[in-house]
């Protein structure tokens, strides 16, 4: 974890993270600590209706007797006096990545998780945690759902927590299943046509999104008025390492849409399938572009 953050501040990245360091997996990491869930005889699965996946049964009520992260984020504070985030699965993503053999229904698991959620939020905040971040990549396949109950289910993981609260929504990981699946999508990308409206009627106050290399057509991000906005600047599925410059064009296109002070540059998602190599150049580009883009500002402002 410390040298996670060391990456991070010395690519002049400002709001930190532990790089999740800690963890196997972004959602079934959370879920280990809960009751009611069996690890050791799991079942297959197709997540995110694009790939079979060993994961865990449901096979109780669900309960959290003691936290999950809260002690890493503790140890993660020690480590910057930079601002923090600490990043929880989202209560729909977590119900669509293991198998429900107990509720044998989506909505009323998504508001158990939910509830455990809000819980580790709260103790995550008061170890000093400044963002929650729900990941919610469920949220660009399910969109009816999302409108049926995943936008509830989200604003109560977030409810009253005295710290900004965001939630992640991307096409995910540039693992094979979902760079395949992008490719079957079409010239435009247009699932966040439907979910940012309800996001920006919501309680959250930042939405991270993918744009770099994407075929999101950039005036949706104007559904989003009134949030902020995580642009997605960097391409987590290629190793290809942006420039500073194509870092600053993506930020220059998101601010015809959102005002400066609104915008905060970020990666597409996760970068677990890149090499350390090449994820600290990618920072290094991300800290880079924005440096530009600031500059920019600070003259013409």
């Amino acid at each position: 974890m410390r040298l996670a953050v060391a990456d991070q501040v010395e690519a002049g990245i400002d709001i930190i993270t532990d790089g999740e360091q800690t963890r196997r997996h972004f959602v079934t990491s959370f879920i280990d600590g809960l009751d009611g869930v069996d690890f050791e005889h799991r079942t297959t699965v197709k997540i995110r209706q694009r790939y079979d996946a060993a994961v865990p049964r449901v096979v109780g009520d669900v309960s959290r007797s003691h936290p999950i992260y809260v002690e890493d984020a503790r140890h993660l504070r020690t480590l910057t006096d930079q601002p923090l985030k600490y990043q929880l699965p989202g209560p729909m993503t977590m119900v669509d990545t293991l198998a429900d053999e107990h509720y044998r229904d989506r909505e009323t698991l998504a508001m158990a998780f939910a509830e455990i959620l809000n819980n580790e939020a709260r103790e995550l905040v008061a170890a000093g945690i400044d963002v929650i971040q729900f990941d919610e990549p469920a949220f660009n396949v399910y969109m009816d759902d999302v409108a049926a109950w995943g936008m509830t289910a989200l604003e109560r993981a977030a409810a009253d927590l005295d710290a900004k609260t965001a939630v992640h929504i991307c096409y995910g990981y540039g693992i094979t299943a979902n760079i395949e699946w992008k490719h079957g999508l079409g010239e435009q990308w247009r699932q966040y046509e439907s979910t940012f409206p309800l996001i920006a009627a919501s309680s959250i106050d930042q939405v991270s999104l993918e744009l770099a290399n994407s075929h999101v057509p950039i005036e949706l991000v104007g559904l989003l008025e009134g949030k902020e906005v995580m642009a997605g600047v960097i391409d987590v599925a290629t190793d290809h390492i942006e420039t500073p410059d194509e870092v600053a064009a993506t930020i220059r296109r998101a601010m015809e849409y959102v005002a400066p002070e609104h915008l905060f540059p970020c990666t597409n998602c996760g970068m677990v399938p890149l090499s350390s190599d090449v994820s600290r150049a990618k920072l290094a580009a991300l800290g880079a572009g924005a440096a530009i883009v600031r500059a920019e500002l600070s003259t013409t402002g």
